[in-house]
């Protein structure tokens, strides 16, 4: 086997994707906090927190920040890393009386190819979440930074007490706001009619997995899908600003030289070689209550 670093991808190639995005503010809040973007290899969810509007100051940045790296066809782990860590500068930078304890989340799908085989690398921190459906397999890829997460991982709440936890929106780890800053990561060997899902609290708050999985199981395409995926957290309520971002895998690098090598679900980059596996970030099944164990 070839030895090479991920943080040095091929620089020819890329995974040729279709993708689509949604937003909107909900019935209840008065603005949209949520910032999205959608440009090949970047995308990304953000939902913004903090008083007035701190929110939506804090995920416009971190928008901008990995915006600068869609001038390329493909990223690098340090890429990602760089962009996050110049985004929680300027966070940390705001002054003004009106963003004070900004901060926001971060979800992030983007594509690699490396070794001549296309590849999603998967970033979060917070409650935002990645989806990926691969043929008949679907699956929440991001673990929630949660205190009701941490809570159905020790097994004190089921995922049903969760959703009607008083702690449902307390996140643990955010860019830009409390101690914790890290992301975890994954590498997802990709294969050709992946969807990936990337959405904020604002759509899983509102919409159970299975109805998710439904729909992206559907001979929607990725317009649609996103339409219709915003429309039914509006119609179950809105209480939350609604974003997602939907990417089909149209042709993927490598994929007929080495399907049979492909795996069947998201691998964390501690299951690659020169890495170890960190349990805590490793993809969440899901369950037959909808939600994620």
């Amino acid at each position: 086997m070839i030895d090479r670093s991920l943080s040095d991808p091929d620089l020819q190639g890329t995974i040729r994707v279709v993708s689509a995005s949604a937003t909107h503010v909900g019935h209840v809040r008065a603005t949209n906090e949520d910032s999205i973007l959608d440009a090949p290899p970047i995308f990304l969810v953000a939902d913004g927190m903090g008083g007035h509007n701190a929110g939506e100051v804090a995920s416009a940045i971190a928008v901008e920040e990995f915006e600068k790296l869609t001038i390329q066809e493909n990223v690098t782990v340090e890429q990602l890393g760089d962009a996050l860590r110049s985004a929680a500068v300027r966070i940390g930078e705001l002054g003004g009386e009106s963003t004070l304890g900004a901060g926001t989340t971060v979800s992030v799908v983007a594509t690699m190819v490396l070794d001549g085989v296309g590849y999603w690398v998967v970033l979060n921190l917070g409650d935002s979440r990645v989806y990926r459906l691969s043929g008949d397999i679907f699956e929440q890829v991001s673990v929630d930074h949660s205190v009701v997460q941490e809570l159905m991982d020790r097994g004190e709440i089921t995922a049903e007490q969760a959703k009607v936890h008083p702690y449902r929106h307390m996140v643990t780890r955010a860019l830009g706001a409390g101690p914790e800053s890290d992301p975890d990561y994954w590498l997802i060997p990709a294969e050709g009619g992946d969807r990936m899902l990337i959405c904020s609290d604002g759509l899983t708050g509102e919409v159970d997995d299975a109805t998710i999985e439904r729909q992206l199981c559907g001979p929607a395409d990725v317009r649609t899908l996103c339409e219709d995926l915003v429309g039914r957290a509006l119609d179950a309520g809105g209480h939350d600003n609604v974003s997602v971002v939907v990417v089909e895998a149209v042709e993927v690098v490598g994929q007929s030289l080495d399907s049979e090598n492909t795996s069947d679900g998201p691998q964390s980059p501690g299951e690659a070689p020169e890495f170890e596996v960190d349990e805590d970030t490793l993809p969440r099944a899901i369950t037959g209550d909808g939600g994620a164990r």
